[in-house]
């Protein structure tokens, strides 16, 4: 039987390419497996999950358990490809000799380890669910009947386990700590005169006023948030909660996932960004923040940190900020209409994508972890792996899972787990850490009553708008 697709060229960039090849492609069928080329296409539910079962004689490669696991979810609960998995691993070749069974868990038992130890490491959050934590004590158990090395393995394996998800849970309770706090303070902002919020601005200025160590900052939270994010976050998305899990389960636990909790932080960034460049009374205080946050954007973009850059472009796009004609007027927004440039939508964001390559090749040859950085537009990152969900179907006529697909998903999974895993190499600064966190922002209708403060309207209905906003607000 032809094996699946090496680790080092797993995902094949051909598979969903419009060229074509005039020699006629190998087909095979082995057990309910479809090959093509030697290449995994297409294949039963049954068949795939044997195929994630290791043998006496066989171990399947690491890109296949990766894909399977990842995608796998779309068709059953991971507690139930769990089960399986440990019955067809012992279970299911017991032959009741108790010596002949004892042989053949010690044969089997440290590959056994090596596949939980790749789920356990890769996909954490599965084992949130109690019956996955009850199967991986279970499985501890049935091997202390045959082995006591990969006992002993397995108690290491559920601590660094419990380790992680400690770890992870009080990420989740600070994010949740930090939200709410930031949402206390938010309130009482349109109460405030535009007199009392200037201080705010000076104060921002002198907390940090290097756009470089502005930009670290930042790049330190993309960093975190991004290290939380479990690769089965992508997939969750796409699959339907179904009666049976009822039971306290990931699904349940997992109310706001940490994908969204990022996608929350670029939008507070872009709302940041445009309270700050709002709020001052004088043009020239603003003009000195539109020309930081310029600079700070710019660093981004050295930086490699592509979420925050087009945060900040977002915040100085709205509207209540790109009304202030006479602050731009005081700023050069040469650089800016370049980094605009960069990030254009147009022809399917192509400069941003041809800098985002740019990017991941300098991270693969990287001398410094500086250069490993690469943090991606999260939201278009969300969007091709919807539209690849969404273009492709998951079962093919015949029922075969169509493999094709989640080969394509995992490629793109899988170089998002490679820029998780860099560790931020800058500097911390815990004041601007904690202000870029926590500082309050302003409202939509906040924002442009600011706007129309600091630049008055133009016209009846700006003027309407005005008295408006000032009515509602201050009634709050």
């Amino acid at each position: 039987m032809p094996q699946t697709t090496p680790y080092s060229s797993k995902f094949n960039p051909s598979t969903y390419s419009s060229s074509h090849s005039h020699r006629q492609p190998v087909e095979e069928n082995y057990g309910g497996l479809h090959y093509r080329d030697n290449k995994l296409v297409s294949g039963s539910l049954e068949a795939l999950i044997q195929l994630l079962v290791p043998t006496v004689d066989y171990y399947p490669d690491r890109s296949y358990i990766f894909t399977f696991l990842l995608s796998s979810r779309l068709f059953l609960h991971p507690f139930e490809l769990m089960s399986r998995v440990c019955y067809l691993c012992v279970d299911h070749h017991r032959v009741g000799d108790p010596q002949t069974d004892k042989k053949r868990i010690r044969e089997i038992a440290p590959k056994i380890v090596q596949l939980l130890t790749e789920w356990t490491e890769t996909f954490p959050y599965d084992f949130r669910d109690e019956r996955m934590m009850r199967s991986l004590k279970e499985m501890t158990h049935r091997l202390a009947f045959g082995d006591e090395l990969s006992r002993r393995a397995m108690q290491r394996l559920i601590q660094r386990l419990l380790r992680k998800l400690t770890t992870l849970g009080q990420y989740e309770e600070s994010l949740a700590t930090s939200s709410a706090a930031a949402a206390a303070m938010d309130r009482p902002l349109a109460l405030k005169s535009k007199q009392q919020l200037v201080r705010r601005e000076e104060c921002v200025l002198n907390l940090c006023d290097d756009p470089f160590v502005f930009a670290q900052q930042l790049t330190h939270i993309e960093m975190e948030r991004l290290s939380y994010i479990g690769p089965e976050e992508f997939v969750r998305a796409f699959a339907q909660k179904r009666p049976s899990d009822n039971h306290k389960s990931f699904f349940s636990k997992r109310k706001a996932s940490n994908l969204e909790a990022y996608v929350e932080w670029f939008n507070r960034l872009s709302y940041l960004i445009a309270t700050e460049i709002c709020m001052p009374v004088k043009k020239k205080h603003r003009a000195r923040v539109l020309e930081f946050f310029t600079d700070v954007a710019q660093e981004c973009f050295n930086i490699g940190n592509f979420n925050s850059l087009m945060a900040i472009i977002t915040g100085m796009n709205m509207n209540p900020v790109s009304r202030l004609k006479k602050t731009w007027n005081k700023v050069n927004t040469d650089k800016f209409d370049i980094l605009v440039h960069q990030m254009d939508p147009s022809s399917n964001f192509y400069n941003y994508r041809t800098a985002l390559r740019g990017a991941t090749q300098r991270s693969s040859t990287a001398h410094t972890s500086q250069e490993m950085i690469v943090i991606p537009f999260f939201s278009l990152f969300i969007k091709d792996i919807y539209f690849l969900n969404e273009g492709c179907v998951n079962r093919l006529p015949n029922g075969h899972i169509n493999f094709e697909k989640f080969w394509e998903l995992a490629k793109q999974v899988s170089e998002f787990l490679s820029w998780r895993q860099v560790i931020c190499p800058f500097e911390r600064d815990r004041k601007t850490l904690q202000y870029l966190i926590s500082a309050p922002v302003f409202s939509e209708d906040e924002l442009q009553l600011a706007s129309y403060e600091s630049e008055g309207p133009e016209n009846n209905l700006e003027r309407d708008t005005r008295r408006s906003l000032r009515s509602s607000l201050s009634r709050m």
